[in-house]
């Protein structure tokens, strides 16, 4: 049972509260209280460990802040209070996984972290970052408790300026098209100030995150701005190098990559500022600084806003060209994927597919080579066709990136490359009869964190429970050491050029192990499909 410390809004100086100095822990009112840089906290006190919600990290992109840089919250002096999480930031309604509506002032970070009395010296960090295609998400859906306790980490969680208001670009805007990576960076500064004062060690901070959090993480690994930031990543489901054919990310989706260039994000806020009315270039921008937030993320042009934009400060260079280059922060990294990754996009398509549609859509995909693709993942050899397709595009469009990137990464600094392979684990999408999830995009959180989404409840069998345990094993040795391995745990080979396997991870006394991850996946055949 949670026990909260109810000491009002009293003023710091009547609790005793006093800075505490570098890695030392606050321990005034059992816990409860912390003193950060900007002011003093009063979080939640469990039996295993403490919670800290609603942080504010920058002050509210509001008004003249919208579509500008974080800026500095103003400090507090009486204690804030951190027992609940804060605003998600804007995201459109009815959309998959979004949880609609949400504030502009959004800008906020939660801490997990083990007692204070647990603490021989400063806990390893573990910064984590939400996917939902940057329009959707939010940094309290995943409840850390179980990785901060058995990882012996302290967990942060954070939101980011999501769709629009996270990736707008225009003409002349600093900053055009990389708002909500600078929101990251902004917490990650925010870690480097405070998270001594929870018992965490500012240079021992791990980047995760998955899907856009994954891409995120690997976006921050080609910014010279995040530099010293973080010494370790963990990128899931997110390669930099990912890309798609026509309705390969989702249905109806148009041929693209993750990254747009700085006259794509320009053109499209030309495109939005047109169609709200905000014609005139010199004032634009303050025109739609005029408008609620609310207006602007429910256009249906506000998804194009779900790619990132390179050609800022923050992100220099596209972040897939970068790592071809070799132009990547030098840390230890773990990347990988789900075993049926495209699962979880082809059940959002209202349509069926049949036998005549999956050669539809294998046209529209490959043109001219629609033929290879069908000979190489031929109807008889699956379940249905909607299996067939969600195959293939696991395998284009989510592996053998993947893949790739490992192999990049791998010339020049440890890389630790997995697959969660979990076939039956609980399905938090509604999957048709002909599609069942498998291990879909995004499976593998049920086994790190707890998630807490409207309508979804998690029950993991005995077998699920333990591959649960290793994997935050695993996590946690990494942000500890920059290595998976641990005593009690089945060895995980570091990936090579002249081993390139990954660590399977599921369920059942011989689920974890290396896999040809390669064939798997068909990436010879992909690779040679490329050239022709």
């Amino acid at each position: 049972m949670l026990i909260r410390v109810a000491l009002g809004m009293v003023a710091a100086s009547t609790l005793g509260i006093k800075q505490p100095p570098v890695g030392a822990w606050q321990e005034d009112a059992v816990d409860a209280i912390v003193m950060t840089a900007e002011g003093p906290l009063q979080g939640t006190v469990a039996e295993d460990y403490r919670l800290f919600q609603g942080i504010p990290y920058a002050a509210p992109p509001v008004r003249d802040l919208r579509w500008q840089s974080p800026q500095p919250v103003a400090p507090w002096s009486a204690p804030l209070d951190a027992t609940a999480p804060g605003n998600w930031c804007p995201q459109p309604a009815g959309m998959p996984g979004s949880l609609g509506g949400g504030e502009e002032d959004c800008l906020f970070l939660n801490v997990t972290a083990p007692h204070a009395a647990s603490a021989t010296a400063p806990k390893p960090v573990m910064v984590w970052i939400h996917g939902g295609g940057f329009v959707s998400g939010a940094g309290n859906i995943t409840g850390a408790r179980r990785l901060a306790v058995d990882g012996d980490v302290v967990v942060v969680t954070i939101n980011y300026r999501l769709g629009i208001l996270g990736y707008f670009g225009y003409p002349g805007l600093a900053g055009s098209g990389a708002f909500g990576l600078e929101d990251q960076q902004a917490a990650l500064r925010w870690v480097q100030r405070n998270i001594a004062a929870f018992g965490g060690d500012p240079e021992n901070v791990t980047l995760f995150g998955e899907s856009a959090g994954g891409m995120s993480v690997c976006a921050q690994l080609t910014s010279p701005s995040a530099e010293g930031l973080f010494q370790k990543a963990i990128v899931q489901s997110g390669s930099c190098l990912i890309d798609w054919p026509d309705n390969g990310i989702s249905p109806g989706a148009e041929a693209a990559g993750l990254w747009a260039s700085p006259d794509e994000a320009a053109g499209v806020g030309q495109t939005v500022a047109q169609d709200l009315g905000c014609t005139d270039a010199p004032t634009a921008i303050a025109c739609l600084r005029d408008l609620p937030a609310s207006d602007l993320v429910e256009l249906p042009l506000a998804l194009a806003f779900g790619r990132v934009a390179y050609g800022s400060p923050t992100l220099p260079k596209d972040p897939a060209r970068a790592m071809r280059d070799g132009g990547h922060l030098s840390m230890p990294v773990m990347m990988g994927t789900t075993r049926d990754e495209a699962r979880t996009f082809v059940s959002f398509d209202p349509d069926p597919i049949t036998a005549e549609r999956y050669d539809a859509l294998l046209d529209d995909a490959f043109g001219d080579l629609a033929g290879d693709v069908a000979e190489r993942y031929p109807l008889a050899a699956y379940s249905s066709p909607a299996v067939a397709w969600a195959a293939a595009m696991t395998d284009r469009v989510w592996a053998c990136p993947t893949l790739e990137n490992e192999r990049l990464l791998a010339a020049t600094v440890p890389v630790f490359a997995f697959e969660f392979a979990d076939r039956e684990a609980p399905a938090i999408f509604p999957f048709a009869a002909d599609l069942p999830g498998g291990a879909y995009h995004g499976s593998e959180l049920l086994s790190l964190f707890t998630i807490d989404l409207p309508g979804v409840e998690v029950t993991l069998s005995p077998d699920q429970e333990a591959l649960s345990g290793n994997m935050i094993r695993y996590w946690s040795n990494f942000a500890h050491s920059g290595d998976p391995n641990g005593d009690g745990l089945p060895e995980w080979r570091a990936f090579t050029p002249g081993d390139p396997s990954a660590q399977s991870l599921a369920p059942g006394p011989e689920g974890i192990g290396p896999v040809d991850y390669s064939a798997e996946h068909q990436c010879d055949f992909w690779r040679a499909l490329g050239k022709k």
